[in-house]
């Protein structure tokens, strides 16, 4: 994902728009909103997706203990703005070890969350039993939040979803014990609400995930 645009499905190369098309185009997937290049976590890289998303960029805040923030990515391009946003986060897992987290909002369709999630997409609502009490919940933007588990992803991570500010809100842990830590009731905060406040959040170095499926 790194120097150039990507499918936010496959992870495959775009093509830009041009003269026969004036969207961003994937071989595989048709039309698609762009994944720009990821880089390096920081303060300033938070702000480039701030100021140019549509939808939410959510962080758990306060992190949890020793937990650091560790790479951001954002699909969409200028005309469009950003239509999908993914955070990553990493820290000591609940049973030991690393954990990581990466949570993405998107609107209908951007495929960005099933990528991370290792699923055929889009979106999720074929894979949650929302007949069924959710299993974890989380404080979004001060609103209480439901997350169902979204079945048939890798054995290796946790998933849930669920819907946040109008948004799909996709919670991806790894490794898949790890995911108690969405029993906790995590406070999630939208990062464009922050202000002065994205300057304090500290951060590790670029989660391999982010990179790639």
């Amino acid at each position: 994902m790194r120097g150039e645009p990507s499918c936010p499905k496959c992870g495959g190369r775009v093509r830009a728009p041009g003269l026969f098309s004036d969207s961003w185009q994937c071989d595989a997937h048709g039309t698609v909103h762009p994944v720009q290049p990821v880089i390096p976590p920081s303060v300033d890289a938070l702000n480039v997706v701030v100021h140019r998303t549509q939808v939410p960029l959510w962080m758990p805040w306060p992190l949890p203990v020793g937990w650091l923030f560790t790479g951001v990515a954002c699909a969409g391009d200028d005309r469009t703005g950003g239509r999908a946003t993914a955070v990553a986060c990493t820290g000591p897992g609940p049973l030991g070890g690393m954990g990581e987290l990466i949570l993405v909002a998107e609107e209908l369709g951007v495929g960005l969350g099933a990528r991370y999630a290792g699923m055929d997409g889009p979106d999720p609502g074929p894979h949650m039993n929302v007949e069924k009490p959710p299993q974890a919940k989380v404080l979004a933007a001060g609103r209480p939040t439901p997350l169902w588990h979204v079945a048939g992803a890798p054995d290796d991570r946790a998933v849930f979803a669920g819907e946040a500010l109008g948004m799909w809100l996709w919670a991806v842990v790894w490794p898949e014990q790890s995911g108690l830590l969405m029993y906790d009731e995590l406070v999630l905060t939208d990062l464009r609400d922050a202000g002065a406040e994205v300057e304090l959040v500290p951060c590790g170095a670029l989660s391999p995930r982010l990179l790639g499926p």
